[in-house]
Parts: structure tokens; sequence; C-alpha cells
């Protein structure tokens, strides 16, 4: 049987801070750490990266530019990136004159960002930097600061072996609702307060877009809606203003991290963000909202082992899965109200597609909260969603329904989505 601790584990690996958008990040660490070895900043800069890399990184703010896209992303990992902070990689855009160093690397075309079209893995970066004789090239594959391969003047200086499956996909592969059930129930609290703290940093960022003008500004419409009267301020309310604020500023390059879920900060902030509202709304205690916030991460990083973590399906309608789950704890759901409300979210959002990381994603955050509002509700009032469609008696079976449709069932959907988008540049 899967062990608390492993289920913990879990939870630390899939709850990482990053600042910005994971998919620039991936190219943004590929190049620090062959700046890092370089010793100096390159001349030069190559990045190939696979189909979703380029979809999620053409439109999506880089945190403090006021800029979008690989390139300066790209440029800034190696002018001022540091792998030692993870995800935060390009923690110090805002130092000196960094910025300023990474723009007229653009305006020198001294950065160049291709499709590698046979690229190993669906999350794949390589980038290859020169100065004067010197060559570097790093790549990353299967997660984005996973680096698996650097070279110098040809050599290889680093390798490790890239497995199919390692002790974690087992443990992954064996992890059930059940079980994620049972431990959420179980656990001392004192091994998941740590999610407290990603709620608070995701409630930071979410204050960042209700003030500030940033993307679409869903969150900051939703509450001067609120306060003329134009809608209510139930849960639902609470909740998308909360979560759509949140993914406004990120996707719009606010200079503030997010609580990752699953590889991915729109799916932290959907994971954690509505229960959160539903937190407040309820007057929960501390400790109900942190085994609240286990309940979402694990649901969503469940259902995410068998999709993958890119791929033509939007992980919102993933996270906000674990999302409605949180909320059907909150409102006093049992078990049997969990496996109602996974059910409800498979019939409602199954087959929304990801077209790539953009300021439209908040409207997507809409979508899954709302949809995540609603099925805790459907659920907590008995309504049951019946053996069809896609959706089938065995909650584990019905979430590797899911894992088919995404992974394999897409696969053609997700070439034609980034062929629109690349001809949008050419």
């Amino acid at each position: 049987m899967v062990t608390n601790e492993q289920i913990i584990n879990i939870l630390r690996q899939e709850a990482v801070p990053a600042l910005g958008c994971t998919e620039p990040v991936a190219c943004a660490f590929a190049c620090a750490k062959s700046k890092e070895i370089l010793g100096v900043v390159p001349e030069k800069i190559t990045v190939e990266v696979s189909g979703n890399i380029l979809k999620n990184g053409m439109g999506v703010g880089i945190p403090g530019t006021g800029m979008t896209g690989l390139p300066i992303a790209a440029a800034l990992g190696a002018v001022c990136g540091k792998t030692q902070y993870g995800l935060e990689v390009l923690k110090d855009v805002t130092e000196g004159d960094n910025l300023e160093k990474a723009k007229k690397m653009l305006c020198d075309n001294a950065v160049h960002i291709a499709l590698c079209p046979n690229a190993p893995d669906i999350l794949y970066s390589k980038a290859t930097c020169t100065h004067d004789k010197d060559c570097v090239t790093v790549e990353i594959q299967k997660s984005h600061t996973n680096i698996v391969r650097i070279t110098k003047n040809g050599e290889a200086i680093f390798e490790k072996e890239i497995v199919s499956e390692s002790d974690n996909d087992e443990v992954r592969a064996e992890t059930t609702i059940r079980r994620i059930w049972d431990f959420v129930h179980e656990i001392d609290i004192k091994d998941i307060e740590f999610l407290l703290e990603g709620a608070e940093m995701n409630r930071e960022i979410s204050y960042e877009g209700i003030k500030s003008t940033y993307g679409y500004q869903i969150g900051r419409t939703l509450l001067k809606g609120s306060d003329k009267g134009l809608v209510n301020e139930g849960l639902l309310n609470k909740a998308l203003i909360m979560a759509t604020a949140a993914s406004d500023a990120r996707m719009d390059g606010c200079p503030k991290p997010v609580m990752t879920n699953s590889g991915s900060g729109n799916q932290g902030i959907t994971v954690y963000l509505p229960v959160v509202a539903a937190a407040d709304h309820f007057g929960s205690s501390q400790e109900q909202l942190a085994r609240a916030l286990a309940l979402s991460n694990l649901v969503a990083c469940h259902i995410h082992f068998f999709v993958g973590h890119l791929s033509a399906l939007c992980g919102i309608s993933i996270a906000s899965t674990g999302a409605a789950c949180g909320i059907t704890y909150l409102m006093g759901g049992e078990y049997s109200k969990i496996l109602n409300t996974i059910k409800t979210m498979t019939s409602d959002l199954t087959g929304m597609i990801c077209d790539g990381a953009k300021k439209g994603c908040a409207l997507k955050v809409y979508s899954g909260v709302s949809a995540a509002v609603q099925a805790a509700m459907l659920s907590m009032n008995g309504i049951v969603t019946a053996n069809d469609g896609i959706v089938e008696d065995d909650i584990e079976t019905t979430i590797r329904n899911i894992g088919k449709i995404g992974s394999k069932g897409m696969e053609d959907t997700d070439k034609m989505i980034i062929d629109i988008m690349r001809c949008k540049t050419e």
C-alpha cells in the first residue's frame, strides 16, 4: 500500500513555487545552466523546443519585463538566470540592468527559438549557447528543470539515464482516490501545514490582480459587478474573483511567485484559491483548510499522472476537479460525495483544449472554478452523474479514461493547435 510518507512526497514534488509561466521557465533554466557552464554571458543563443513548450511560451507575459514570449525568457536566463532558484530562475530580472542587457541581445538577433520536429518528449528544451570558441548545450526533458544532458565543445560532461518508469511512477500508479481520502483524514496536520503557505502565496498574487490592471481584468470586473449589485456576493463569485484575478496577474507578467500544481502555476491557482474562498465563506478552521487543500492538490495530481503534464487537454479541467473535491469536503461531503463530484466534473469539462499560455487562460480558470462550485453543490444535493459517456461506475476507470483522451486521443488535436498558432507568426 502507498504510505503516507510517499503521498507527502508527491505533494512536495508537485507544490513548487514558480515565477512566471513554467514553459518559458524551462527555456530560461536551460540557458541559465549554459551560462553557468560557460562562466560568461553567451554571445549567441539557440533554443530548440517541443511543440507544447512553443505553444505555451508564445503569448505569455514574462515577469518584470512587460514583454511576452520565449526569446526574452531565454535571453534573461542567459543574462541573470540562476538555476539554484529552480522554477524561480528569473527572480533577479529586475536587478540592475539585466533587462536592458537581455533586450539588447534580442535587438542584436543573438537569440533564436526553433521548433524541434523530433523532440524526444512533449516537455523538451535544448539550449545551445556560444561565447568565443566555447559552446555549451543543455537539454531538459520530462519536467521543467530536469536537465538530462550537458555537452561542452562536443563532449558530454553530464548525462543521466531517462527511464520510462521510476519508483515514483509506480507509487503514482498505485495511488487511488480512496487512498487519498484516507490520507487526508489520518495524516497529522503538521505534515501538511506547508500547503497553507502555498495558499497565502497564491492569495498574494490574487491581490495584485485585483488592485492592478493585469490581463483581461476578469477578477477586477467581477468585483466591480459585485459592488454594483450586478452579481451576488456568494461563494461562487468570491471563488471566481480570487482565482481569475490571480491568473490575470500571472499571465500578464506579475513579478510575484505562484505555488504550482503538476508543473503549472494556473493549475496551482485553481487547486488552491477556490478552496481558500470556500474556507473563508464557511468559516473553516486552518486545519480544515489544510486537509481540503491536500485533497484538492492530490486529486489533481492523481488525474494528471494519467494525462501527462502537457497535452491538448487544458489542465484547468483537471485542477478544477481537485478544487471541486476540496470544496465538497469543506461542505461536509463524505467519500461518496467526492466520487460524485469527480464524475460530474468529468462530464462537464473534459475536452476543453489548451491553446497555449496567454492572458485568455484566466477565462478558462473562470470556467473551471464555475464548474467546480456547481459540481460540489450538485453532489451535496444528491445529484449523481450516471454511468454514461466516459464516466464509469468505477472512479479509477473514469480517471484513466480522462488520461486516454488527454494523452492519446487528442494527439492530432494538439498538432493542429500548434500548427494554427505557428501560422500566425509566419
